[in-house]
């Protein structure tokens, strides 16, 4: 016995939304990586005349680096976790390299005048 269109749809629709449904929830908003979320990042200078060096916290969101700190930062850590990031305060400018693990990193930055090492925990 063949159903009627009207009957199919109301057999097949609610199960077609069920299905639509799940696989939303399966998906997530936004893309996570293993390095996401808020880092304490010591950064020191290889030179004395350069400053004693700074602590600030850094966000990851999707590999992306950012900071709420006075200091802006932009930068991405890849899915293996290597890092390219700048920072710049308006009147200093510094690019680092280096490499996250799941709670902890450390790398190089580099400055016009200076250059110096950091190291990151997982907060």
């Amino acid at each position: 016995m063949a159903l009627s269109a009207p009957t199919l749809v109301t057999r097949l629709a609610p199960r077609a939304i069920s299905l639509l449904i799940a696989a939303t929830n399966i998906a997530p908003a936004h893309a996570q990586t293993l390095y996401d979320g808020q880092w304490s990042v010591r950064i020191a200078a290889a030179r004395a005349a350069c400053g004693d060096g700074t602590t600030l916290t850094l966000n990851v969101a999707d590999g992306r680096i950012a900071t709420n700190s006075g200091m802006a930062a932009s930068g991405h850590v890849s899915a293996q976790g290597a890092v390219r990031v700048v920072l710049n305060d308006g009147a200093r400018r510094a690019s680092g390299l280096g490499q996250l693990s799941a709670q902890s990193g450390s790398g190089t930055w580099r400055g016009p005048l200076c250059s110096g090492t950091w190291t990151a925990q997982r907060l």
